[in-house]
């Protein structure tokens, strides 16, 4: 993971902004636009207290008043509109930003995604993405409203004296930049180990729901629980420094706004005592300041907040700029399938040597069996040949064409592949076949299943295609989730089928169906991964892998 500062994580969180700057700018403009008639309320305020003083300021009373109750009312107004143009890129940001990483996930699986915590990474797109929320709609225009709205009061201030406006220069940069910057370096270490602490929980309380069956078979539900309340003591404690803080940085913010208006007071009496200015000098300018540090106060709130906006921002990043480890090929060759070769292939995971040297002919229209002890690199080579990962040494050839030179997209329509485990989803039965065909008909999506020895079980369900299947699949059996596996690949029709124990899980006459079904298939070239003597009888070719080699 990257290390990055605060600046370069807000940075590149505005730069997801540009395709919304329009309405950002209209935001920033309605803010504003609200601040300062909400300042020229209180300013105008001030006006008509010179009148009745009888020190008039130009302004007639009743002109003072008829303003005021038009800032009043446009002020409501603006508000509503920076806050509804504020939401309206907030949450369309959010929804772009989650097409984003599904993007960028989609990218880095499957190589970069095994071993990854899937309650992390649910955490990420769920609550972490919902965080931004807090950046995108109450920080960015903020922070440049309260500049500009800074700016203009300064110029106001200014024009009675120079010194008074240095004093509220000073009092705006402690308010709006020193105490935030202050409060979110002390803050950011809490906020992302609560961050991190949150993903964690997510990860540790999925693996408990998953594994419930377990935990209460061996009796392990009090030292599970346990586990949940240290985490938690640990996430509190993390929440509770950056609240404190929170807490901290609005007592001292109170106290510097309060400092700032006394010293503006004492400034003003100093060059009124001199003649530098007159009554109305000294009152315009303190009540304008008084009254002006809302949008910085705003900024200044941020502070707590902020550190885990950054924190969740910065895990957002982390998804986002991650280089995926085998790049798509978008602008390849469209390969037609006339048979493939493995030539001198060998690969590692990190510094687990697990093919080594291998060669291997898969010839068209036969089945091809590879046999072997488990971890032996079996399942490591379909992965390869479907290009999941890229090998470090040698090359794998699919119609005389490397594979890093087809188009991925041809490559995935070329292939079928099935594996141990059959991922299903939570929808139904049909829905779960279309994943490998979604325009396929109804008689194409039987006559896959008829091929899996899937199709009679299916209709004995009492709502046979249209039959809900349970999270992860869990409503079904192992054998019953491995031939729906096997039926999508049917589906698929795909002229290359890669097969990764697809019996394991069978009784011996659905086996045989299946095989038989493949055996048929005089069109398809299959290249089957199994252990079982029974299953390789069917292959034409039998490669046996012993420590990553083929003998």
């Amino acid at each position: 993971m990257k290390h990055r500062s605060s600046a370069k994580i807000m940075g590149s969180l505005i730069g997801l902004v540009k395709p919304l700057a329009p309405f950002m700018i209209l935001a920033i403009l309605m803010g504003v636009a609200g601040f300062l008639t909400a300042i020229l309320i209180t300013v105008f305020g001030g006006f008509a207290l010179l009148e009745v003083l009888e020190n008039p300021a130009g302004i007639a009373l009743g002109t003072v008043f008829s303003c005021v109750l038009l800032f009043a009312v446009a002020r409501g107004f603006l508000r509503y509109a920076e806050q509804a143009c504020n939401h309206y890129i907030a949450f369309k940001l959010l929804a772009l930003i989650r097409d984003r990483v599904f993007g960028a996930l989609r990218k880095l699986a499957p190589a970069k995604l095994e071993g990854r915590d899937r309650g992390n990474l649910i955490s990420i797109i769920t609550s972490d993405i919902e965080l931004l929320e807090v950046f995108y709609a109450h920080t960015i225009s903020p922070c440049c409203i309260a500049v500009i709205v800074s700016l203009l009061m300064l110029i106001f201030i200014g024009s009675f004296h120079g010194a008074l406006a240095l004093v509220a220069l000073v009092g705006y940069a402690v308010v709006g930049v020193l105490v935030p910057y202050v409060i979110s370096r002390r803050t950011r270490r809490s906020g992302d180990a609560f961050r991190a602490e949150f993903g964690d929980m997510n990860a540790y309380f999925m693996d408990s729901l998953r594994g419930l069956r377990e935990i209460l078979q061996y009796d392990m539900g009090q030292e599970r629980g346990e586990q949940i309340g240290i985490r938690t003591q640990k996430m509190s404690e993390n929440e509770e420094e950056v609240k404190r803080q929170g807490g901290l940085s609005s007592a001292v913010t109170g106290f510097l706004i309060l400092f700032f208006t006394l010293v503006m007071l004492l400034v003003e009496g100093l060059l009124y005592q001199q003649g530098s200015i007159g009554f109305e000098g000294v009152l315009i300018p303190v009540i304008t300041m008084a009254s002006s540090f809302g949008p910085v106060l705003a900024v200044a709130n941020l502070g707590s907040g902020l550190a885990q906006t950054l924190a969740a921002g910065d895990r957002v990043l982390d998804i986002l700029e991650e280089e995926p480890q085998v790049q798509e090929v978008e602008t390849g060759k469209d390969a037609i399938f006339t048979g493939a070769r493995v030539e001198d292939v060998s690969f590692a995971y990190d510094q687990d040597t697990i093919l080594q040297h291998m060669n291997m002919e898969i010839c068209k229209g036969q089945i091809t069996g590879i046999s072997g002890p488990s971890g032996s690199g079996k399942s490591t080579l379909l992965k390869l040949l479907m290009r999941f990962w890229d090998t470090e040494q040698g090359v794998i050839r699919i119609s005389e064409t490397p594979i890093q030179e087809i188009r991925t997209k041809s490559l995935r329509k070329m292939e079928s592949y099935v594996t141990q485990e059959t991922q299903l989803f939570h929808d139904s039965i049909e829905n779960n076949l279309r994943v490998a065909k979604w325009d396929a008909t109804r008689e194409e999506i039987e006559e896959a299943c008829k091929k899996a020895a899937v199709h009679d079980f299916i209709l004995s369900l009492p709502k046979g295609y249209e039959t809900m299947v349970g999270e992860l699949g869990s409503t079904l059996s192992g054998g019953e989730r491995q031939r729906l596996g096997v039926a999508r690949a049917f589906l698929h029709n795909a002229p290359l089928i890669l097969l990764d124990e697809p019996t394991s899980n069978l009784d011996s006459l659905n086996e045989s169906v299946i095989l038989k079904s493949l055996k048929e298939e005089k069109e398809k070239t299959v290249v089957l991964v199994s252990h079982r003597p029974s299953t390789m009888r069917i292959a034409d070719t039998v490669y046996s892998v012993e420590n990553g080699r083929l003998s």
